[in-house]
């Protein structure tokens, strides 16, 4: 498989402060790579280096073979970025944006206007070509930083964020318009928040914490990885159990509760379902839901990050 992005001991450093420490891993053509992790473990920081927007301490990137640091003009020429928040000139309209985002980036004059005019096409906004920008929706603004970004066709996509603050349909026709140009072969670096996102799309993830990787694979092997935090969940009408009642129950190494739910994490799942309902039966009480729950990708995010969660609440 071919590596679009090599990343080898990439560190920055602010004064005493180290925001990335020596990352290591690839990116390989074609897939959808996402880059999670909580507030101040070092994504922005990652993507500004790879971008060209600020310089490593230490360390090695290389962009379809070209050095970030050595060859800054070339790395950048193979990508676009779509950061979080608009970044349109507002006061033009879209066919406007996109065309100076495409003579900005040296497309051929004679192409420029048929490029735009089939990306506003593909993307749904041949409507609202002549409709100044900040007329537009913030979803159809991200459709728009899209095509202004595919206009220089880039070789990898840097995607921050591409369905924060948007309602649930447009969230889903980006994702839809993201899945169909990797389709195509283009490689998307994807940072996000959102975990079933990151689950549905991506074909790797990294989790960057404190800096480092703590762990890099794809969505399901690292669901594997913490089967032990596989859990029963179940909820009651009315009356509960008392919670050290629940605790207590062989197998069961730990209790959450969450608004009436409780989740009864355990390595023996079918045991500890017999002993819910067992309890429930003793005490005559009425079970709503139960299940065995595997872990998700937001599960095994927050089992590797718990104590930078816990310190940024501080």
């Amino acid at each position: 498989m071919e590596t679009v992005i090599e990343i080898k001991g990439l560190t920055r450093k602010f004064g005493t402060l180290v925001a990335v420490d020596h990352l290591a891993f690839g990116v390989y053509q074609g897939e959808i790579f996402g880059f999670l992790g909580p507030n101040g473990a070092g994504k922005t920081t990652t993507v500004r280096m790879l971008t060209g927007v600020i310089d490593p301490t230490e360390g090695s990137a290389t962009i379809q073979g070209h050095d970030i640091r050595k060859e800054p003009l070339l790395s950048r020429a193979h990508i676009a970025v779509v950061p979080e928040e608009a970044n349109v000139y507002l006061d033009l309209s879209v066919r406007q944006n996109i065309m100076l985002m495409a003579e900005l980036h040296g497309v051929p004059r004679h192409g420029r206007l048929r490029e735009a005019e089939r990306l506003l096409d593909a993307l749904g906004l041949a409507e609202k070509k002549r409709q100044k920008a900040r007329t537009l929706s913030k979803g159809l603004r991200k459709r728009l930083m899209l095509c202004a970004a595919l206009v220089t066709h880039p070789q990898v996509l840097f995607l921050d964020e591409p369905t924060s603050g948007l309602d649930v349909q447009s969230a889903r026709l980006i994702r839809r318009m993201v899945t169909d140009l990797n389709r195509n072969g283009l490689t998307v670096f994807l940072t996000t928040h959102n975990m079933r996102e990151a689950g549905e799309m991506c074909s790797r993830v990294a989790i960057i914490d404190k800096g480092r990787i703590a762990a890099i694979d794809t969505p399901e092997k690292l669901r594997t990885a913490i089967s032990s935090r596989q859990y029963v969940e179940v909820r009651f009408a009315g009356a509960a159990p008392e919670h050290n009642e629940l605790a207590s129950l062989p197998g069961v190494s730990q209790i959450d509760t969450d608004n009436h739910t409780y989740r009864l994490y355990t390595k023996l799942p079918g045991r500890v379902v017999t002993e819910v309902v067992r309890l429930a039966d003793s005490r005559g009480l009425e079970i709503t839901d139960l299940g065995n729950r595997k872990p998700s990708l937001e599960d095994v995010f927050l089992h590797l990050t718990s104590g930078s969660m816990e310190r940024n609440m501080q």
